[in-house]
């Protein structure tokens, strides 16, 4: 009880006055501390526990302490409790083998995730479902795929959780005819008005381009929260519907539904260099009043949205006025410098970046060719290609490539570009044919 209300010194001082201790005392007492994210203490108490050869861990103490492992740095504490599994004898109790599952693909362990469930002589529907929402949330779709219609053909059948990770796959890989056979299942089982499934369902078709789907799907809800809502609003903003979802934002709004971080960071994603900038405005004033103000994914759509509609101070404004900026944060700014053609300060930023210890992606890339398209930087561009590659290990795109192309056509060295895209890869993509006809 202390330990589920967050009084762990309580919990704590009535553990210690015990005078009979057993495992169960223990198992409680060291899931109250990781629990409350107290993960020193936990794992020391199991510690412990071990050290003191008075009390035998069991079943709960191992999925206890495998429920807190949650993140590539808890990836050696997964394999050491495995190795504990093994030695005790426990390797083919089920809860435990589920446990493991989902512990190393939360690890990001995938191989170690899908060795176990290999191995496993007995498997329930928790196991399935373990192994495919994690393949899927690992981003190995088509593997997780792959594993439902398996599960399909066994005797273990699929539950509500087990379908929202196989739509979950179906977006991944943009599969709207599997996620269809998904949806005619769920039709046929009479559980495809869930909430969860519809919000599952209308990502899904939102994914995959059918809007027109997705938006039959929200019109027909019987209800709908703020998942569903974020959902179809990130649909129409991705699929190029963004004055569509910016007037549901605004419904939204005057209906009093209550809207939260993601909305808001869903209907800035919508800006585009049309957009009102007074009704941007209007969203940031809601941003404060919300207390939205610490929130780095609505932050970093604030700085896109009024580059985008022309308001590049106010973009450095927000920037500068973060506590805490990540990467897309400053892709967010150094594109706003290159949209409105100040390469200079693109590269002067990218600079500032790098002294603070951020990483670039390949979108911080995308922005910095633009710039140096626009300023003329041949060699600064050509530089900062082969550096991605080389100092970064990432491997440029069809985009990267039609900036480079568009940074020697701008620059009136054609000979130059001919030769740069007969060097390119055999399906260099639509974006780079578009740039070789303008060089044309």
């Amino acid at each position: 009880m202390y330990s589920k209300c967050g009084e762990l010194s309580n919990a704590v001082k009535l553990f210690d006055h015990m005078p009979v201790k057993d495992t169960v005392s223990w198992n409680t007492v060291m899931s109250g501390f990781l629990r409350n994210g107290e993960f020193d203490i936990g794992f020391g108490l199991f510690k412990r526990m071990r050290d003191s050869g008075l009390y035998q861990f069991d079943k709960a103490t191992l999925t206890t302490i495998l429920s807190a492992c949650e993140g590539p740095e808890f990836c050696y504490v997964s394999k050491m409790i495995h190795a504990l599994v093994i030695l005790n004898g426990n390797e083919q109790e089920l809860t435990v083998g589920n446990a493991l599952i989902t512990s190393y693909f939360k690890c990001g362990c995938i191989c170690s995730g899908m060795q176990v469930f290999d191995e496993m002589l007995e498997r329930n529907v928790i196991t399935w479902t373990a192994v495919i929402s994690g393949l899927a949330q690992n981003e190995c779709y088509e593997e997780s795929l792959k594993l439902f219609v398996k599960m399909r053909c066994g005797s273990v059948d699929p539950n509500l959780l087990t379908y929202l990770s196989s739509l979950m796959a179906c977006s991944g890989l943009q599969a709207t005819s599997e996620g269809c056979q998904i949806h005619g299942l769920l039709w046929k089982l009479g559980i495809q008005s869930d909430l969860c499934i519809e919000s599952a369902l209308m990502d899904m078709y939102s994914k995959c381009g059918s809007v027109e789907d997705a938006w039959k799907i929200f019109e027909s809800a019987e209800e709908l929260d703020e998942v569903s809502m974020t959902v179809i609003l990130v649909g129409f903003a991705q699929n190029g519907f963004e004055e569509e979802a910016i007037q549901i934002f605004v419904k939204i709004i005057k209906s009093g539904i209550e809207v939260d971080p993601d909305m808001v960071s869903a209907v800035l994603g919508a800006f585009g260099v049309d957009a009102s900038l007074g009704l941007g405005t209007q969203i940031h004033a809601l941003v404060i009043k919300k207390n939205f103000s610490n929130n780095t994914f609505v932050i970093n759509g604030l700085i896109n949205m009024y580059s985008k509609c022309g308001d590049l101070e106010d973009s450095i404004k927000v920037f500068h006025r973060m506590s805490q900026r990540n990467s897309v944060s400053w892709n967010s700014l150094i594109a706003a410098f290159a949209r409105h053609g100040d390469g200079s300060k693109a590269l002067e930023m990218y600079d500032e970046m790098r002294l603070e210890g951020i990483q670039p992606t390949d979108v911080t890339f995308l922005s910095l060719l633009h710039a140096c398209s626009h300023v003329g930087l041949v060699e600064r561009g050509m530089e900062l290609l082969e550096s991605m590659a080389k100092d970064h290990g990432l491997s440029p795109r069809s985009e990267h490539y039609a900036c480079i192309i568009d940074l020697l056509g701008r620059a009136g060295l054609l000979t130059e570009a001919k030769q740069f895209i007969a060097r390119l890869p055999e399906n260099p993509g639509i974006e780079v044919l578009a740039s070789i006809a303008w060089c044309l």
